[in-house]
C-alpha cells in the first residue's frame, strides 16, 4: 500500500482526516462555560430556542456550555448565559416588561440581584427561558442586546402577558 497510486477518492480521504485532526485540535483550545442545566432543559421547545440563538449577542461571540438547552456570549467570568427550561414565573406586577424587536416583542421578568448580575426570565411562555447577565458584562454593555434573544425564545408560545 506504500507505492499505492494517490487517486481523487484517496486525496479526499486524506484531506477530511486533516481537517477532522484539525478541528478536533482547534476545539480543544476553545473555552466552554458551566451553565447550571435547568429542571425542563430536556422539552423540545428548548432544543428549538437554541438552535434558534444568534451567534453573536451585541459584540460578544457565542462560546461552548457544558449543559443541555443553555447556550452563553463572551468569555470565562464574563459570559452572558441563556438557559431554557427554567420554571415558569407566576404572575406579577413588579419587573415585568415588554422587550421589542424586529422579531416582536418578548416579555420579560426582569431583576437585579443587587450586586450587579442582571436576571431575565421570559414571561407567559413554558418552558421559560433565563438570561444572565454578570457584572463584568452589564458594567461596560446595556442589556438592549436580550433583543436579540427575542427571535429565538419566541419559538416557544406566548399564552400570557405582562400588564
Amino acid at each position: 500500500m506504500l507505492n499505492a497510486p494517490r487517486t481523487p477518492a484517496r486525496r479526499r480521504t486524506l484531506a477530511g482526516i486533516l481537517l477532522l485532526a484539525t478541528v478536533a485540535g482547534t476545539s480543544a483550545c476553545t473555552p466552554t462555560i458551566g451553565v447550571p442545566v435547568a429542571d425542563d432543559a430536556a422539552n423540545p421547545q428548548c432544543a428549538e430556542v437554541v438552535l434558534a440563538v444568534p451567534d453573536m449577542l451585541g459584540d460578544l461571540p457565542k462560546v461552548k456550555t457544558d449543559s443541555q438547552a443553555t447556550a452563553a456570549w463572551g468569555a470565562s467570568g464574563a459570559a452572558v448565559t441563556l438557559r431554557c427550561g427554567v420554571t415558569p414565573p407566576e404572575p406579577t406586577t413588579t419587573g415585568c416588561q415588554g422587550v421589542p424587536s424586529a422579531a416582536g416583542s418578548v416579555d420579560w421578568i426582569v431583576a437585579d440581584d443587587g450586586k450587579g448580575t442582571w436576571t431575565f426570565v421570559t414571561y407567559g411562555r413554558d418552558p421559560a427561558v433565563e438570561v444572565q447577565i454578570p457584572p463584568s458584562v452589564s458594567s461596560d454593555h446595556s442589556s438592549s442586546f436580550v433583543s436579540d434573544l427575542n427571535r429565538a425564545v419566541s419559538k416557544v408560545e406566548q399564552t400570557r402577558y405582562c400588564m
